[in-house]
């Protein structure tokens, strides 16, 4: 890939390119901080029940630490870049790399989460399942590669139609954002049936037959390798894998401090976790470390302050790794997430991660609020899928009642039965926890009479 072409300001929709104050990619941040499905993150489970009288990440939060990580990576691998290739470099490519790809790596993490459903992983599973237990009576309504979409539903697709998808009565080119910050989200450029065919390391997808004109023409602009024709597989994009670091960083170590503040684990099991962490990172760092700590009385900033070295530690490492395999990644060969890498080689990350599985994601909370999300999203689709795939003139008077309840943003009445349906999953998959739970419990008869 040619580093002065895997980038372009060119946008989804029929915007201009910027003539003010902003970038054009500062302005994808600040339209996705001003997006309403950004701000609906807010009310979305991100791996514990949302707080009562403790606060816990939601996905919005985590979206903006997100966030804050990929900032920082952008601005080291902006200055890695120029430093090591500016004879490659135009002018313009110099000024991108230098100042505007901190902001591009900043806005895809801070949307990176933007197509997952309520309940977090239970949700998606609950609509991918919902095809699979009904494949019988749906399945022949799709073509092959429609269905696939269904019953392998992914939110990482589901953000590639969020962020561009023109839902009725508004504006051409969704959120509009810039093809750069898209192509930085793209963790699986591929089509999901990929994952059927058996390709190699497709195990999720990131767009639906119904986006597939626009990720085409995504990838065309930001010069992403073609791996193969049919079904339609690309390369990573350079910058996804920054993107998919921070991430990482993030959610492996904001669960432990969640779960620390929840009780659900001490803080002597945290803070050495966290200690062999750093060390096994920077030895030199453990006594100034331990110094710090031993001026420290209160458990929740003794873990904070940890959470941050771990985190800043994380950083060098990530970047340590993406300088390192930077040829792989720009001829599309790397085949392992940077920390991957580093988690082989760390015991002390492989113990983190053990420990995560046991301790936090398999606790009794995180497991009920699973179940019950599950439930909830299931039974949303079965009152809405049955009657929006009959004729106009199939329909009973309950089936009307039903569809009443759908805003008409997301009535496809027109459009074929995929797109039909696509239009219910982007109504319940858009829900926060809250709505989705409110609306299951009145539709069910459990709450009768209560206001929205």
């Amino acid at each position: 890939m040619i580093l002065n072409q895997i980038f372009t300001n060119q946008r989804t929709g029929n915007n201009a390119p910027s003539k003010v104050s902003r970038t054009d990619f500062q302005r994808d941040f600040d339209r996705i901080i001003f997006s309403s499905a950004f701000r609906r993150l807010q009310n979305k489970t991100q791996v514990f029940p949302l707080p009562g009288s403790v606060f816990v990440h939601n996905r919005l939060t985590h979206s903006l630490e997100v966030s804050s990580v990929g900032r920082s990576l952008g601005s080291l691998a902006g200055e890695f870049i120029v430093q090591n290739f500016k004879e490659d470099l135009d002018e313009n490519s110099k000024n991108f790399y230098l100042h505007n790809l901190n902001n591009v790596i900043a806005a895809a993490c801070l949307c990176h989460d933007i197509g997952n459903p309520a309940f977090g992983h239970s949700g998606e599973d609950a609509i991918a399942s919902y095809f699979e237990k009904n494949e019988k009576d749906l399945k022949e309504k799709f073509t092959e590669k429609e269905w696939a979409d269904l019953v392998n539903f992914e939110g990482n697709a589901n953000a590639i139609r969020v962020l561009t998808h023109q839902q009725n009565g508004k504006d051409e080119g969704g959120t509009q954002l810039t093809y750069t910050t898209l192509s930085s989200i793209a963790k699986y450029p591929c089509e999901a049936i990929a994952k059927k065919k058996g390709f190699i390391n497709r195990k999720k997808f990131g767009f639906f037959q119904s986006e597939k004109e626009t990720f085409l023409e995504i990838a065309k602009s930001t010069q992403m390798i073609v791996e193969n024709n049919e079904p339609t597989i690309f390369k990573r994009h350079p910058f996804v894998w920054l993107v998919e670091a921070a991430d990482d960083i993030c959610y492996n170590i904001i669960d432990m401090e969640d779960a620390h503040r929840l009780g659900i684990i001490s803080t002597h099991d945290c803070e050495n976790l966290f200690v062999d962490l750093i060390k096994s990172v920077n030895e030199k760092e453990e006594k100034k470390v331990k110094d710090k700590l031993a001026n420290l009385s209160n458990a929740n900033e003794r873990i904070s302050y940890l959470r941050a070295k771990v985190i800043n530690a994380l950083i060098t490492k990530t970047m340590f790794l993406y300088e390192e395999n930077f040829g792989n990644i720009l001829n599309g060969t790397q085949d392992k997430a940077l920390l991957d890498i580093f988690k082989k080689e760390s015991a002390s990350f492989q113990k983190v991660e053990s420990f995560s599985i046991e301790k936090i994601y398999g606790h009794r909370s995180v497991v009920e609020i699973e179940n019950a999300g599950y439930n909830v999203m299931y039974e949303l689709l079965n009152h809405f899928i049955p009657p929006i795939i009959l004729e106009k003139d199939q329909r009973k008077s309950y089936d009307k009642k039903a569809l009443q309840l759908l805003p008409s943003q997301f009535l496809y009445e027109e459009s074929s039965v995929y797109e039909k349906v696509l239009g219910v999953l982007d109504f319940v998959s858009g829900m926060t926890d809250n709505f989705a739970t409110d609306l299951y419990r009145k539709i069910k008869g459990i709450d009768i009479g209560m206001t929205m």
